[in-house]
């Protein structure tokens, strides 16, 4: 997934996670009503104050007057108040519910569990403190929560799951927190679809269902796919190092000789990133063919020795595109085409040329509070052509008919399959697909974001649902999705 730096800031800055792992039946944690005493509570109070104020000089304030003078400085101000605002935006506010305390205590965080006005959705205020200087703030991270201890949430039928999405969706659209298209399914029968909002804010053309948006950083699942076919038909092996595959012109032999193809799969190649200088002070006009990357590439190094941990990296999921073009002789997208999205029947996805008119074609947007227009598109801060590692555009019908084909084993053997969906570094990600475990049993798929763009696909495999989201606005799906899971885990 790649993003600007006010995305970066989202990430490093308040750390937004999802919910820790936890076993079932495992009790794990407390919660109590009642905020804490003293200087803590105050601090407490004051954040949720100014976060429900949404006003950019109360945001200022806080963190001048409340939080340590590093925190504060690990970003431009005005990047603090957009995180501010945008995480605003999308949850419509955030009311108090509970201290979380958990079993074995985690020391130096205070868990502060709220509930957000525009999802119902339960949220977390992860906060620390120095109490050497006066309890100021010294880290903040915004993560989903589960469930409180002390509330008990009633069973749901299907139908009333349904009729909450229905709400939910018809409320998010209201308030232009949502624009985008949305499918539920259980296997083949599609349950509910919702469409809204504008694919062009100049020309004010609605979304509909074909609407095409951008995957993101779902690309991978294609590619890895890909390359999972090919193992299967014996044309390359997982533990093949890269240096079979790519010359030097790609990168130097000492880096790919201890690069294999399962590193690759799982994000442990220890290589990085191809958004990079070279690529922000670049012509996007550049880069349309594989080849034509080698000069974003060609510099990196692994950060740590291949296969001793995770690390998220474009870079290594694109060069797995370079190794089905060495293997089958064939042009990356061509292949793709062919064996991923016409075997599944998926006529509206395609890594698309943006300087040519496709379409029914979403364009993205990021809000631009300081702009007359209120708004800016993302159509000269993403790739021309989208690739290997992502950028590719679908539809929520084409994304149900390929979870269909990957289910009934159009691609893979069931023992290929579940290796892909296997946890191989702990990380929650296997080859291609993020693994979810937890009250919905086994959850794969994967999310793609990027300035004016998130998109996300949930196969629910022991359960049967597929959920696929799709928006043109930044993190458009991912609270959309994260609510409806947890409102089918009441589904008994």
């Amino acid at each position: 997934m790649t993003r600007t730096s006010l995305g970066v800031f989202i990430l490093c800055l308040f750390m937004l996670q999802p919910a820790l792992a936890q076993q079932p039946g495992e009790i794990s944690y407390t919660d109590e009503g009642i905020f804490p005493g003293g200087r803590i509570g105050e601090r407490i109070r004051s954040l949720l104050d100014t976060f429900n104020s949404n006003d950019p000089e109360k945001i200022r304030r806080f963190l001048q007057d409340e939080c340590t003078v590093r925190f504060r400085d690990f970003a431009p101000m005005e990047e603090h108040i957009q995180v501010f605002q945008g995480t605003y935006q999308q949850w419509g506010g955030a009311d108090f519910h509970s201290i979380r305390t958990y079993v074995p205590e985690r020391a130096g965080e205070t868990v502060v569990i709220l509930k957000d006005r525009n999802f119902g959705a339960w949220r977390a205020f992860v906060l620390s403190f120095d109490e050497d200087m006066d309890f100021r703030v010294t880290g903040i991270r915004l993560n989903d929560a589960r469930t409180p201890s002390n509330v008990e949430e009633p069973a749901l039928s299907e139908k009333e799951v349904l009729a909450e999405v229905e709400r939910l969706m018809k409320n998010l659209c209201a308030k232009d927190v949502f624009s985008g298209t949305l499918l539920v399914a259980k296997g083949d029968r599609v349950l509910f679809t919702f469409a809204c909002g504008e694919a062009s804010k100049r020309f004010h053309v609605p979304i509909n269902l074909d609407t095409k948006f951008n995957l993101g950083s779902m690309n991978k699942m294609f590619t890895s796919l890909a390359i999972m076919r090919l193992v299967e038909k014996g044309m390359l092996s997982l533990d093949d190092t890269l240096d079979k595959y790519l010359d030097d012109t790609w990168l130097p032999q000492d880096t790919t000789a201890k690069i294999t193809i399962h590193h690759l799969l799982t994000h442990t190649s220890g290589l990085g990133s191809y958004f990079n200088r070279t690529y922000s002070q670049s012509s996007r006009q550049l880069f349309r063919r594989l080849d034509d990357y080698k000069p974003l590439i060609r510099d990196e190094r692994s950060a740590f020795e291949p296969g001793s941990r995770y690390q998220y990296s474009n870079t290594g999921m694109f060069l797995l595109g370079v190794v089905i073009e060495s293997v089958t002789g064939e042009d990356y997208f061509d292949h793709i085409r062919e064996n991923i999205y016409e075997p599944a029947g998926m006529q509206d996805s395609d890594c698309y040329e943006m300087d040519f008119p496709v379409e029914n074609l979403a364009i993205g947007y990021s809000p631009a509070p300081d702009s007359p227009w209120k708004w800016e598109n993302n159509l000269y801060k993403h790739v021309i052509k989208g690739g290997p590692a992502g950028g590719g555009f679908s539809t929520v019908r084409d994304l149900h008919k390929f979870a269909l084909a990957l289910l009934s084993g159009t691609y893979v053997s069931k023992e290929a399959r579940e290796k892909m969906w296997t946890d191989h570094s702990g990380s929650g990600y296997g080859y291609g697909f993020g693994i979810q475990e937890g009250p919905n049993g086994k959850v794969v798929g994967h999310s793609g974001g990027f300035p004016g763009i998130n998109s996300n696909l949930d196969v629910y495999v022991d359960r049967g649902y597929i959920v696929a989201a799709m928006s043109n606005y930044d993190q458009g799906t991912g609270a959309v999705t994260g609510r409806i899971a947890s409102l089918l885990a009441r589904v008994k």
